[in-house]
């Protein structure tokens, strides 16, 4: 099996080609950078092969495409900046990267025959109420500028392929990149408290967990819409941001005082978050694919990995 990875200069999929490296599948990574070698941890990424690619030439993706004839594609570029997607100034950037992009790479996937997997988002639901999204819910209401750029790829996506896979997640940390535990874990050091927001709902996603789960999927033809973070402690036991930092303190021996306020209160997101981020997963399973590790599990695990502690 050949894997095509996008943006492999980011979180997910860095972790995506680790994970093809440790199981002997061939994978080509891509990303806008020039080059990419990795980060300092000694990672198999390193010696897998890379094209630069701009996901926003059409004629680049195709020619990239036709000439790796990958079975898979495993889409992670994107604009993740959710509260630089409302500048005006970004419109056109946003709208290029996650909806003109993703139809590029679904095009070419048709050509090539190849599945695609698109990582997608809480972000095109509306946040409302307090039942968890369900993987095959159409009642899409993004309320930010990335919402609605993720939900018109997955539309680009599901109007053109057959064989795709669109997994929603949320509230991502990993070892290549910025994230919120490792920022919250930095803060500490220099800050007696801090305020977090305690009133928007759901459960991380860490981009090792999340990788064995994507090349678990693409060697299936389990096709469809799934929604993978990792799991509650106790079933329905979601989580608020509050709780996460709670959480990677006490794991970390931090005694920094955290406030919990609500998203009014916190007041310096420029794009609005959902507060209900709650994801059903219990698809996954019924598919025979084996669900993430709890939260906590995962927080402990990446505390370690990144060094934090």
């Amino acid at each position: 099996m050949k894997v095509l990875v996008t943006g492999v200069c980011g979180q997910l999929g860095h972790d995506v080609m680790n994970e093809l490296a440790s199981r002997g599948i061939s994978g080509l990574g891509s990303d806008i950078s020039d080059t990419y070698s990795g980060i300092a941890d000694g990672s198999a990424v390193c010696s897998m092969p890379y094209v630069k690619l701009d996901i926003t030439d059409a004629e680049a993706v195709a020619k990239v495409v036709a000439e790796a004839a990958p079975d898979a594609i495993v889409h992670c570029a994107a604009w993740t900046a959710v509260d630089a997607a409302e500048e005006p100034e970004n419109a056109a950037k946003v709208q290029a990267i996650n909806v003109d992009g993703t139809r590029n790479m679904a095009l070419a996937a048709k050509n090539a025959g190849a599945k695609l997997l698109y990582l997608s988002t809480d972000y095109v639901f509306d946040g409302k109420g307090e039942r968890p999204w369900q993987p095959d819910d159409k009642n899409y209401a993004p309320i930010s500028v990335y919402g609605q750029s993720k939900l018109d790829g997955e539309l680009a996506v599901s109007s053109i392929l057959d064989k795709f896979f669109i997994v929603r997640i949320a509230w991502v940390f990993g070892l290549n990149g910025k994230n919120f535990i490792k920022t919250m874990v930095n803060v500490a050091k220099t800050h007696d408290t801090v305020r977090v927001v305690n009133d928007q709902i759901g459960t991380p996603t860490y981009t090792l967990d999340l990788a064995r789960l994507l090349v678990d999927m693409i060697q299936t033809e389990k096709y469809g819409y799934y929604h993978a973070t990792n799991s509650e402690e106790v079933p329905g036991g979601y989580i608020s941001w509050y709780d996460l930092c709670c959480e990677a303190y006490r794991q970390c021996g931090l005694d920094t005082k955290v406030i919990p306020v609500s998203t009014a209160e916190y007041g310096l997101s420029k794009a609005a978050r959902p507060a209900n981020s709650r994801l059903d997963k219990t698809k996954l399973k019924e598919m025979g694919f084996e669900p993430l590790p709890s939260w906590k599990d995962a927080v402990s695990r990446y505390l370690t990995e990144a060094k934090l502690r």
